[in-house]
């Protein structure tokens, strides 16, 4: 082979593998995906947990402080924890913005249209004291109650942020690393998709090298907003069988790798 057909050679492997490995910026994987749940059900104890331990998933378990299935169950959620999945901030009450269609539940004591920034604040520290009390850990990400960040006009994260290596949203929306704003970082919020249409999702960020973000609530039941078991069972077993080319981990894991990756970027 003579000089240049060698250069061309080189720069064909060179070209190669710098795509290949653009193409694999989550970890050395396609794509990253994080598996939510919000509110403290029991379901994510009953329904979630076993499925997602016999798969050796890890996820992050957005808690609310008033959740009777959390009071009545702590060494449960003590235990989790213990496993790898992430414990995290939630509010104590669930304020959100009252007065909205669909949004009867929210009660004028927890109506965020009545609340100060001390007050949620205060809140979320309080939360952070009682989830230390349950896991011993400091470290943790936070989730706005019903996707709300403003009292008025002001973000109240502001204040708090300090404390979180970020904080998930509600926007539907599938980032590169160097894109996301780890102060409200998107997410796909699931009621009655099939597990189809679940994996349909992470066939997505795969191909766009993208991290997507799953918000549960109810698993199998327990709340309005709702995931069947099939399309549950479904959606693990297809991130399990394609561990090679997609990083399963919890938001705070997800967090600091981003926070790390912009940081060497910039």
């Amino acid at each position: 082979m003579n000089k240049i057909g060698c250069l061309v050679v080189i720069a064909s492997m060179i070209f190669f593998t710098s795509s290949a490995q653009q193409n694999r910026i989550w970890n050395n994987k396609k794509c990253a995906v994080s598996l939510t749940y919000d509110d403290a059900l029991n379901v994510h104890l009953d329904n979630a947990i076993p499925i997602l331990d016999s798969l050796g998933l890890k996820a992050t378990f957005y808690l609310s402080g008033y959740s009777g299935a959390l009071d009545r169950r702590i060494p449960e959620w003590r235990a989790i924890a213990a496993k790898g999945h992430e414990l995290a901030n939630h509010t104590l009450y669930h304020p959100c913005i009252g007065g909205r269609p669909g949004r009867e539940f929210v009660k004028p004591d927890n109506d965020l249209n009545n609340y100060t920034i001390k007050r949620i604040d205060d809140e979320i520290k309080m939360t952070n004291t009682l989830l230390k009390a349950i896991d011993g850990k400091t470290q943790r990400t936070f989730a706005y109650p019903c996707g709300d960040t403003k009292i008025g006009d002001s973000l109240y994260f502001t204040a708090v942020k300090n404390e979180f290596a970020a904080a998930r949203g509600v926007k539907g929306e599938m980032l590169q690393p160097a894109q996301i704003d780890l102060s409200n970082i998107g997410c796909y919020g699931i009621n009655g998709q099939t597990g189809e249409q679940l994996i349909q999702l992470v066939k997505k960020a795969m191909e766009s090298n993208t991290l997507l973000v799953f918000l549960f609530h109810g698993v199998g039941g327990e709340h309005g907003l709702n995931v069947s078991l099939p399309a549950h069972r479904e959606l693990l077993q297809f991130l399990k069988q394609n561990e090679k080319d997609i990083w399963i981990a919890p938001m705070l894991d997800v967090a600091q790798y981003i926070k790390n990756y912009q940081s060497h970027t910039k």
